[in-house]
Formats: C-alpha cells, sequence, structure tokens
C-alpha cells in the first residue's frame, strides 16, 4: 500500500517492496495529479507481485512502476545546469564558418545582458517565463543609444539568442523542456521611417523638435540618389588614403552587396569578361554558404580593371598589405578586412566631407535597391541582385525619388 505526503508544496509518494522502503517525488503541486500516479503505482507493483510485469535487473523500481514499465533508469539532469555553462557549451561546439563572426560578437554582448540580469549561475533547469518576463522589463528600463531606452527590437533580440541557444541545447539532449517563453510581452515596437534621400533628412531636421534618437533613425534611413552617388565617389577617388578604398566604395554602390560580403569576395569570384560577381552568403540559406550572381556596370567595370591592374597580390578583392620582415627579407602580407577595418575606413574616408553623417556600408545597399525600384526594374531582379528582402524592407525601399513622385502626381491630376 502506498502512501502521500505533501513537502512544502509538491507531494511525494511512499511505498514498501520486499521489506524495503522506497520514496519519490511526483513533482506536482497538484493533489488529483498526485492521487492519479500513487494508483497507477499501486496497479503495477501489484502486477509485479504477482508475476504479471517483470521486474528488469537493476531497474529503479519508482521510475519503472511510474512509467508503467517504460522505463527502467531515474532520469538524471544533465551536468550543464548554469546559464554561463550552458552558453559556454554552445560557443565551443560552433564549427569554423559556421556564423558570421559580427553575428557571434552580437550575441556575445546578448549574453552578457542575460547574465548580468538573470544570473550567471541560474539553475537553467528551473528558468520560467516569469524570470523572462523581469528581464524585459528591466531591460527596458535601461539607456539606450542617442538618450533613448533600449528599444524592443533590442531585447527581442537577446532573447532570441537564448532562445537559439536553448534549442540547440535541447537537440543535444543537455535540457528536457521546451524554452519558456509562452505569453511574453513587450513594449511596443516603433515603425522604421522609410529610406528618404538627403535633402529630405535635412529639411525635416531644419524643422525642429526632433531628438537627437530621432534624427539619428533618419539619418539611418538615408539614401543616395544617382547623381550624389557619382558625386560620392568623386570625392572618394580623389581623398582615399588606401588604393583599395575608392574601388570597395563603388563596389559597394554599384552591386548592392553587403560588407561582410565584400570582405570574403576574392579575385576569383569576378569574371571581366562576363561582367558578372559572384557574393557569397551567409544568411540568406540557413545552414548553407549560398552565393548569388550580380551584373557589373560599365562604371564599375572599367574601375575593377584598373584596380586589378595594380591589385598589390594575394586572393581577397579587398585586403590590407602588411609589410613584414622574415628571414631579414622585408615581404608583403596580404590580409583580408575585418569589420572594425572596414567600417573604420567608411568613417574615415568620409568623416570632413557632407556624408560624414551616414552610418555605414548599409547606405549604398539601401541606395542601390532604392535607385533600382525608381527605375521600375522588377522587384523580384531586385530581390535576386540583393539576396533575399524581408516585406519590411522592401516596403521601406520600394518608393519613387521625390521629383518622380510629383511628376506622377502631376500626371494624374494636372
Amino acid at each position: 500500500m502506498a502512501t502521500l505526503e505533501k513537502r512544502t508544496d509538491t507531494y511525494r509518494v511512499i511505498f514498501y517492496f520486499d521489506g524495503q522502503r522506497f520514496s519519490r517525488s511526483l513533482k506536482t503541486k497538484s493533489e488529483k495529479a498526485a492521487l492519479a500516479s500513487v494508483a497507477r503505482l499501486e496497479d503495477n507493483l501489484r502486477r509485479v507481485e504477482l508475476g504479471l510485469l517483470g521486474l528488469p535487473e537493476g531497474a529503479d523500481l519508482a521510475t519503472f512502476l511510474l512509467s508503467d514499465g517504460r522505463l527502467v533508469k531515474k532520469f538524471e539532469l544533465p551536468a550543464i545546469r548554469t546559464m554561463q555553462a550552458l552558453f559556454k557549451n554552445y560557443f565551443d561546439s560552433i564549427p569554423p564558418g559556421a556564423l558570421e563572426d559580427s553575428s557571434k560578437k552580437g550575441m556575445r554582448t546578448h549574453i552578457q545582458h542575460l547574465e548580468r540580469i538573470l544570473g550567471k549561475h541560474l539553475d537553467v533547469h528551473a528558468l520560467e517565463a516569469v524570470q523572462l518576463q523581469h528581464y524585459i522589463v528591466e531591460r527596458a528600463k535601461a539607456k539606450g543609444l542617442h538618450g533613448r531606452k533600449v528599444s524592443a527590437a533590442t531585447i527581442k533580440k537577446e532573447l532570441v539568442t537564448l532562445r537559439t541557444v536553448w534549442n540547440w541545447s535541447l537537440n543535444m539532449g543537455l535540457l528536457n523542456r521546451p524554452y519558456p517563453n509562452r505569453g511574453l510581452r513587450y513594449p511596443k515596437l516603433e515603425e522604421k521611417p522609410p529610406f528618404q534621400t538627403m535633402d529630405e533628412i535635412d529639411r525635416r531636421i531644419a524643422q525642429g523638435g526632433l531628438s537627437k534618437a530621432q534624427e539619428a533613425d533618419l539619418w539611418d534611413a538615408a539614401f543616395l540618389t544617382l547623381p550624389e552617388i557619382n558625386e560620392l565617389l568623386n570625392y572618394v577617388k580623389v581623398t582615399a588614403l588606401q588604393p583599395f578604398i575608392y574601388p570597395m566604395f563603388a563596389f559597394a554602390a554599384h552591386t548592392g552587396a553587403r560588407r561582410s560580403e565584400m570582405i570574403r569576395s576574392q579575385l576569383s569570384d569576378i569574371d571581366l569578361e562576363a561582367g558578372t560577381v559572384v557574393l557569397h552568403e551567409m544568411k540568406r540559406v540557413r545552414g548553407k554558404q549560398s552565393t548569388r550572381r550580380v551584373p557589373l556596370s560599365p562604371t564599375l567595370l572599367a574601375i575593377l580593371r584598373q584596380w586589378f591592374g595594380n591589385h598589390p597580390g594575394g586572393v581577397q578583392t579587398f585586403c590590407n598589405t602588411l609589410d613584414v620582415l622574415r628571414s631579414r627579407k622585408r615581404r608583403h602580407t596580404f590580409c583580408p578586412l575585418t569589420v572594425d577595418e572596414s567600417h573604420d575606413h567608411f568613417k574615415r574616408t568620409l568623416k570632413n566631407s557632407k556624408w560624414g553623417k551616414l552610418r555605414g556600408w548599409h547606405i549604398f545597399r539601401h541606395s542601390f535597391c532604392s535607385n533600382c525600384a525608381a527605375r521600375g526594374v522588377d522587384q523580384r531582379i531586385i530581390n535576386a541582385w540583393t539576396g533575399h528582402q524581408t516585406e519590411e524592407m522592401v516596403k521601406r525601399y520600394r518608393h519613387l525619388i521625390p521629383n518622380q513622385e510629383q511628376e506622377a502626381i502631376q500626371s494624374v491630376f494636372g
């Protein structure tokens, strides 16, 4: 005969078999569920005593009886217990090249906040939605960029990092339950402004009433018209401090390539005779290093021909050249650009110009999409040239340049 007892809020079952006392937590606070478990245990215990249910050698009796004979060993929690150990195990298991360096850097930043608020030594097996909701509330109070609070989008990205690590650990058998994010509530998201010309942004800022954060959002949504792109490239051609900088600016402006794709680009990816470049992607197809082919404009073809004629060596399309002393002889070493180096070159090159407020290389990707859309290029072709675009992003750049909008409305109403 089994008996039921309640310790704190959880029920336990106590029973005897072959003169030995057994006790096991039922891991439930519900009396109804506990009574059902006891009834199942007593029925299976009677079947064992009558020889109707065979007890395997070395089986854990309580586990065997409570599982209707399906399990023979007591479930043991994995060795990984803490948040810190969970994250470390995830990063230690990532093969080289499986994630972008920028993605890993962003995830590590997210993890710093997660460990700071939830605790490095938090038992991950006890993590509940209420703790994640507390995390959202605390992060929403923190200071963000340009004098505003941390955005809902940023908080979601941080918890997506935790979910990614959690689901991987679940698949690896390190965790035994789904990620507890059901019912979480976030601050309201703010819709990003549509892409606008620099003149539009300057006029909006001149009207006043915008915070630093709102001004920064506008500059992050800037795109360049074709005349502005040509003007900027002429400026870079004259002022660039390194020979690869002008070809790299032109490459970004005329292909819509991402910064990481330019860093990965190799000379063998560019076919000057066919007038095409193959760009190596990391994020479009999950788990695969996909590629896309983009045609080269006549202007970019001419720039690349000249650059190839003066290329310092190595396999990278754009690279740093270092002088290294080896065996008393000075030799050139060709190093791929890092993310930080490429951003630094962008900012240094434009620092003292009217384009100094532009945020980074993505301005050219925005501009490429916007100018193609304004010229009536089929959306499917734009997507093929630039890689997969979310509907939200397409909505932001799928517009006409202001003077074309005026021409369009006048064509209707005169």
